[in-house]
Formats: structure tokens, C-alpha cells, sequence
């Protein structure tokens, strides 16, 4: 199936994969849908054993081995933040060993005072096949090089 999703920065438009289920104006946590909208974005985080940081406006963080993001209802305070990974609570873990989070941008989607089971770890990463993803927008990597190159510090993305 040829994916018909667009990820729109400013007047850019880059051709995605999104969630399983299609998009949504209000998401659940685990309902493998996309967050449908307008969105601010978070800092750029990258794999620095495997790639070297982009050229980008974004504040860049590599990725350690002990950091996940927090998707876990039962820890409101932490919910939708990164965290250092701790065994009793369930996240989303950063290095991986696909290359699916070589690079990734948290998208400020329930982001400011996160409502636990309205979903979390909604980030734009890498994909090699646009194939659906677990809720996340998708980009090959010179899509996703371009498009960090464009955005400015107060850059929206819009989902449609």
C-alpha cells in the first residue's frame, strides 16, 4: 500500500508512516493511532555511536543506553518524560537496536501537563519501509535530514 500521510513543517511537506490505525483527533494510550494536528516539537535526540549530529536548530542529545520515555499510566509525574530507565516502570526505551530511533523528535502531544492513557512517546523517527507504526510519524533518513535542516526554533509540524 503506497502511504498517504503527510508530515508538514512550515510550507514543507514530507511524505510518512503513522499508526496502525489511522489518525485521530483524541488518542489513547497503546490505540496505535497517530495524534492528528498541529504540534510543537521537542529537542532532536540521535545515536552518536551511528550517526553524526545534524546540521539542525533543535538542541541535540545523544542517546545513552539507560534512557527510555516514560509511557507508564501509573506514574503520572513521569508520564511522557524522558526518564532514566527504572525496571518497575514501563517505557519506551531510546537505543534500540534497529535504527528506527537512530534519530527521533519528541512531538509536544500531551506534552505540557501530560494526561496519563492520552498517549505518549509520539515521535517522529526513522523508517526504511513506511510501514505503520505503533502511533509514531515515520521518515526515510534524508527526508528527516532535510526536514531538521528547515525547522526553526518555533517550528510546527502539522499531521493530516
Amino acid at each position: 500500500m503506497k502511504n498517504k500521510y503527510t508530515l508538514q513543517i512550515d510550507e514543507f511537506k514530507f511524505r510518512c508512516s503513522i499508526g496502525k490505525k489511522g489518525l485521530i483527533k483524541s488518542k489513547k494510550e497503546g490505540d496505535q493511532k497517530t495524534p492528528k494536528g498541529t504540534f510543537k516539537i521537542e529537542n532532536l535526540y540521535f545515536r552518536k555511536d551511528r550517526k553524526t549530529k545534524p546540521s539542525t536548530l533543535l538542541k541535540c542529545v545523544e542517546i545513552k543506553s539507560n534512557m527510555g520515555w516514560c509511557d507508564d499510566a501509573r506514574f503520572p509525574k513521569k508520564y511522557n518524560k524522558l526518564i532514566k530507565i527504572e525496571k518497575e516502570i514501563r517505557h519506551e526505551k531510546l537505543r534500540r537496536k534497529d535504527s528506527k530511533y537512530d534519530f527521533l523528535i519528541p512531538i509536544k502531544y500531551n506534552f505540557k501537563k501530560p494526561v496519563t492513557g492520552l498517549g505518549s512517546c509520539i515521535f517522529i523517527h526513522l523508517t526504511k519501509d513506511y510501514r505503520p507504526t505503533a502511533g509514531c510519524i515515520a521518515l526515510k533518513e534524508k527526508d528527516f535530514l532535510i526536514m531538521v535542516k528547515l525547522i526553526k526554533k518555533n517550528s510546527k509540524i502539522k499531521i493530516f
